[in-house]
């Protein structure tokens, strides 16, 4: 199973395996703070991607299809986590503030479609 959290909500053992997937550590959060099991920068939206997302360049669907496009030349890490997600609970972890449309949803349905 994989889900996805806003790594500003409170952790659960529920959450299983927590993978951070933002490329940028997240604001106003100690590293000591955060409960993760890895931070996995290779699955993340590339920067020009973020930014022209994040200052409304494109809209979420040609961001999705855009990052899907990038997703696929990580196949092999995508692989690993999308067997760890067969074993037990995966849940990325995000920082963004729009719990309807953010990268780790897009990353989370592409997962489990591998």
């Amino acid at each position: 199973m994989i889900q996805c959290k806003r790594l500003y909500d409170e952790a659960s053992k529920e959450d299983g395996y927590r993978i951070l997937v933002d490329r940028l550590w997240p604001r106003g959060m100690k590293k000591e703070a955060l409960l993760y099991d890895e931070w996995c920068k290779t699955l993340t939206p590339s920067n020009d991607l973020r930014k022209a997302f994040h200052s409304e360049t494109i809209d979420f669907a040609s961001f999705s299809q855009a990052y899907r496009q990038e997703l696929a030349r990580h196949q092999e890490e995508g692989l690993r986590i999308a067997r760890l997600a067969d074993k037990q609970t995966v849940t990325l972890l995000y920082g963004a503030k729009d719990r309807q449309q953010n990268h780790a949803l897009v990353l989370a349905d592409w997962l489990r479609q591998l």
